[in-house]
């Protein structure tokens, strides 16, 4: 199994910022892609931002220019910088991280969620 730890959401006025965190732990031989999505209440959840194993990355066009994903390969956590916050950035925000575990098989795991609240 791979759990996923996610940190870092709260309570930002207006174009501040914020930064997530999600660990990643268990049975990882390979991790292949990591991502961050959000689901907004009413709406569907979207993806919002990836990053692959050899570190490309691919943005919402309503995030770009705004946040940032990156990773430590070494600690198998990605990060999302979060920057010039609009409401409409209120969800709670999730992580996905897929690969290989290490019986060998895929796996594509979810992070439990954190609340990201934008507001003055």
């Amino acid at each position: 199994q791979v759990q996923l730890v996610e940190s870092g959401g709260g309570l930002v006025q207006p174009v501040g910022s914020l930064r997530l965190s999600c660990a990643a732990s268990g049975s990882i031989l390979s991790i292949s892609g990591m991502g961050w999505f959000r689901q907004a209440p009413g709406k569907q959840r979207e993806m919002i931002t990836t990053i692959s194993g050899g570190g490309s990355t691919d943005y919402a066009d309503s995030v770009k220019g705004r946040f940032t994903i990156s990773k430590d390969n070494a600690k198998n956590t990605v990060f999302l910088q979060m920057n010039s916050l609009k409401p409409e950035d209120t969800a709670v925000y999730y992580c996905n991280v897929n690969g290989l575990s290490t019986s060998g098989r895929p796996f594509a795991s979810w992070g439990r969620g954190t609340q990201v609240t934008v507001s003055s």
